[in-house]
């Protein structure tokens, strides 16, 4: 429990992430237009579309999306003790279903789908071709925090699944990160030869590193849910902002952001 509030803190501080540049939009509706308030808990790799997505809903409902960004074990802890909020977006199922769980769900949709895949330093100067390439010596290895964070669990899983022991994957590894944005500005920092990120995420590092993919066979695909929560306070407009996020608008945001919204076969 003391880890899990040292990581609540610690992810406020987080960096946010990139957002490409987008067009011009209109200004936003005045405080005096704002009709009501929902309250979403977000995993922070989903941030780019959601927030675009936040703003087109407040332009043509006036109801404005109070949003906090963080990693998925981490939010999921913040609704277990509060028992407050509208709805909740982590970064895998895997976080709903606990949620479900513990009965904290009403209803939950697939929105899109996360591909880990391996991000490294521009040009590859480590020669990092697959993921036992991440096992060789002098490998500064970054992964997400299982106990924090979508990413870290999903990352877990695929090594498992290539029957990687995790204990010679630890020697490598030199960073853990809070959310799997973190991970993405290690390597633009320069301060890590290699993480495995998500799909999407790797995209808007793509200035600074180079994606290695994981081959289909060896991967394993996370489904990105939206639900919402019991407690919500107006649970017709919580389903509206679903509704809004998997109408073709929302699906185009984030296809343009490069999430994959079908599932890949």
């Amino acid at each position: 429990m003391k880890r899990l509030l040292i990581m609540v803190a610690a992810a406020a501080l987080v960096p946010a992430g990139c957002k490409k540049q987008q067009e011009p939009q209109p200004p936003r509706p005045g405080p005096e237009t704002v009709k009501a308030e929902l309250v979403l808990y977000c995993g922070a790799g989903i941030r780019p579309p959601v927030e675009e997505i936040i703003d087109e809903f407040f332009r043509e409902t006036g109801v404005k999306i109070v949003t906090d960004y963080a990693g998925s074990e981490v939010l999921l802890s913040k609704i277990k003790v509060s028992r407050r909020g509208d709805l909740y977006m982590p970064g895998d199922k895997y976080y709903i279903e606990q949620a479900a769980r513990q009965d904290m769900i009403l209803t939950s949709r697939p929105v899109c789908y996360w591909v880990p895949t391996i991000l490294v330093q521009k040009g590859n100067p480590k020669g990092i071709h697959g993921l036992r390439d991440l096992l060789k010596p002098g490998i500064k290895l970054g992964l997400g925090d299982a106990y924090a964070c979508a990413i870290g669990k999903v990352s877990q899983k695929v090594m498992a699944k290539n029957g990687i022991v995790w204990e010679n994957l630890k020697k490598n590894l030199a960073y853990q990160a809070l959310t799997v944005v973190d991970l993405g500005v290690q390597i633009q920092a320069r301060s890590l030869d290699a993480v495995i990120v998500w799909d999407a995420t790797a995209q808007y590092y793509s200035k600074y590193g180079d994606e290695v993919p994981i081959a289909p066979e060896k991967n394993v695909i996370s489904s990105v849910d939206i639900s919402v929560l019991k407690s919500t306070k107006n649970r017709e407009l919580a389903e509206k902002f679903v509704a809004f996020l998997l109408s073709p608008r929302g699906r185009e945001i984030f296809k343009r952001h490069n999430y994959t919204v079908e599932l890949p076969e």
